[in-house]
């Protein structure tokens, strides 16, 4: 064999084994899994035993994965945390970017080298690569406020960075003019309106008509992400800006918890990202710094500057913001590394002449140590901020959470899932949803049933793989399909049903029949839901809450669900108290995470509420009605009209949410003269 390798299939088995070995290897010595392949592209690359050539093939696959890491952390991007924190994130941008814009700048001066050099490699200092991204998405903690303000603050500083590189370069090529000007700022204001006004819409319609299928759905958001970087060099700027603003626009139609953000992940993480880390890796030459001693001054000066001046951004901003020492740690490692974005600086200055060969061997090694550096701050201290996240008392304790779905039709089986899997708590994810079919028992075609309900039940289990959700299906055979469910409930300790509803009753019915059963003869949590729109969709979920609702044993669990459901979805929360005290309930909201945007409405009855707020709703909200079970304290007959009204008003979007109750409800002879107190005073105030 003949080296370097120059056979596709041995230089991709070659990286596939560097990929499994280097990160079991990093394990056993502490190191963060994300520095092996960058090692292994020093020892496999030209400049080490030369195993491998940095190819066409490799630096391809390479600029995929620094795509792969940007766009993913534009979809993790907490909009809402963003939009809370914008101000701190252009603080942190611009400081991150003119410290070590102006140190890189003295140092280069200081050098001999000309203005447009200095102000280059200032530029290229300023800038930075969410190289570590990838450990605090899989620590569970992207959406802490020091990293929001992390990563909006690098895409100032890379586009800082992006339009200096465009200036020098055309100052140096004499391509400097009016028109230059005229033609960048246009074109970059034409980008950006496409990438956050045109995007959103265009998904908006795809994800409504054509959302169903996993395979369109990847090759669409593909489609986006690579179209995004193609504007991008069209409108003169990297194809990392187009990247993270697709991540922006895609960011509330890709669910954290979904099975096509599942894909994304896994294709970026386990096959181009560790290509990117290992084309870094092969750019290095350590051998450098033993023959060229020049090397080691400006290497050593140009450390010091992006250390330094990336160190004190972090350190001002938690000085500013009061961001305690984990969080300004976890800051400094992410901004630390500087890879890709600035090799392709560098290089630029060194093909328009601006900068020799000693100034670029000077940034690859740069490029080694804060690529070492950065991800081994961010694995000890982002470790450390998720194990304290995880500590904070939630209001319902660290009971296992057990989910069951109760499945007759199969073509609401994608979307009961998805809700429940959204109402999840986080430190109950491992805990498996039940997906369940109730057979009835007759005297004969019972196996035939029995094998029908199982082939759903099979593609209720392909489907949760895909988004990896655990789940364990069960069937039961009956002769009446409450007691099947209810002794599922009994036997599986289930402690919340979610139900598919059709959105038809019989005249003496609430909601029908055999939901009417269930919610009464059952005390655990009962979700009737009708969501035929996708999920991904859903910009706002409305919150209806009656009058003495707060009062019932399951208030604190169905609200920290409805917030923990809004968050996932990246919506907004209107919550509407029907005669209640407002501020109440905004203190009881204040203490029950997440937080996602919320707004209060307060009304007088039911009719007003019908007549100034329901014909207000849009076609992507969710209503959720938290209602109560009859006899018990917050219910109201409206209560019992209201399925039937959102059927009507709503058809595409709702859920009637029963929260736990203490003990079995007793409705014998309840027709509503014998509810609690509270609620024959409250009954008073609405007369239809």
């Amino acid at each position: 064999m003949t080296f370097p390798i120059t056979e596709p299939v041995i230089i991709f088995a070659l990286a596939m084994v560097i990929f499994f070995l280097t990160p079991l290897l990093m394990q056993k010595i502490r190191i963060p899994g994300i520095i092996g392949p960058i090692l292994a592209g020093v020892i496999v690359g030209p400049n080490g035993f030369h195993l491998l050539e940095r190819d066409q093939t490799i630096e391809l696959l390479g600029a995929v994965g620094l795509l792969f890491i940007i766009f993913i952390a534009g979809l993790e991007l907490d909009i809402d945390g963003f939009k809370k924190y914008r101000k701190r994130s252009l603080v942190f941008g611009s400081i991150s970017f003119f410290i070590p814009f102006i140190l890189g700048m003295s140092i280069t001066l200081l050098l001999d080298f000309s203005m447009s050099a200095a102000i280059l490699v200032g530029s290229i200092l300023g800038s930075h690569t969410l190289l570590a991204y990838p450990i605090v998405s899989r620590l569970g903690i992207a959406k802490n406020k020091a990293v929001t303000t992390a990563v909006g603050g690098t895409l100032l500083t890379d586009s800082f960075a992006m339009f200096i590189l465009a200036i020098i370069a055309g100052i140096t090529t004499g391509q400097v003019n009016a028109q230059f000007w005229i033609q960048l700022i246009v074109s970059t204001i034409i980008f950006v309106f496409i990438m956050l006004k045109v995007v959103p819409l265009l998904s908006k319609w795809f994800f409504r008509h054509f959302g169903t299928e996993g395979v369109t759905n990847f090759t669409f958001v593909m489609v986006i992400l690579f179209g995004a970087g193609f504007l991008a060099i069209l409108a003169g700027l990297q194809p990392i800006i187009g990247a993270f603003l697709a991540g922006l626009a895609l960011n509330r139609y890709v669910l954290k918890h979904s099975a096509l953000m599942n894909r994304i992940r896994f294709v970026g993480n386990g096959l181009f990202i560790p290509f990117f880390l290992l084309s870094v890796g092969m750019l290095m030459d350590v051998k450098i710094l033993f023959t060229d001693p020049e090397v080691w001054m400006l290497t050593g000066a140009i450390v010091v500057a992006v250390m330094v001046g990336k160190a004190l951004a972090p350190i001002i901003v938690s000085k500013l913001y009061h961001y305690d020492k984990t969080e300004r740690n976890i800051m400094i490692g992410l901004t630390v590394p500087q890879a890709a974005g600035t090799l392709a600086a560098t290089l630029v200055g060194y093909d328009i002449g601006l900068l020799d060969q000693a100034f670029v061997n000077a940034v690859i090694i740069k490029i080694l140590i804060t690529c070492i550096a950065g991800p081994y701050l961010v694995e000890k201290f982002a470790r450390r901020q998720a194990l304290t996240e995880e500590n904070i008392p939630q209001s319902q304790g660290n009971a296992p959470e057990r989910i069951m779905i109760p499945i007759a039709n199969p073509n609401t089986m994608e979307s009961l899932i998805d809700v429940a899997n959204s109402i999840k708590r986080e430190h109950t994810n491992d805990q498996p949803i039940y997906p369940l079919s109730v057979v009835r028992e007759e005297a004969e075609g019972t196996k035939e049933q029995v094998a029908q309900a199982e082939r759903m039940l099979g593609r209720a289990h392909l489907y949760a793989a895909g988004a990896e959700i655990p789940i364990r299906i069960l069937t039961k055979v009956d002769k009446d399909i409450i007691h099947g469910i209810s002794r599922a409930i009994i036997e599986e300790r289930i402690n919340t049903v979610v139900i598919g509803w059709n959105a038809q009753r019989n005249q003496n019915t609430r909601i029908g029949p055999i939901l009417d059963r269930l919610v009464d003869e059952t005390n655990l949590s009962v979700l009737i839901t009708r969501v035929d729109i996708p999920l991904e969709t859903v910009k706002r979920i409305v919150l209806i809450l009656p009058f003495g609702i707060d009062h019932k044993p399951g208030f604190y669990e169905a609200i920290e669900r409805m917030k923990i459901l809004t968050s996932r979805l990246n919506a907004n929360l209107m919550v509407v108290v029907v005669k209640g005290m407002q501020e109440h309930y905004e203190a009881y909201f204040k203490k029950i995470r997440p937080n996602p945007d919320t707004v209060f409405y307060r009304v007088e009855n039911w009719h007003e509420l019908r007549s100034q707020h329901t014909d207000k709703l849009l076609k992507d909200d969710i209503v959720i009605l938290l209602s109560a079970r009859k006899g018990t304290i917050g219910w109201h007959p409206q209560l019992d009209k209201m399925p039937e009204y959102l059927a009507q008003i709503h058809p595409e979007g709702f859920i009637i949410y029963y929260p736990t109750e203490e003990k079995e409800v007793d409705l014998r002879g309840s027709k509503g003269l014998d509810v609690p107190k509270e609620v024959l005073m409250a009954s008073d105030y609405d007369k239809e």
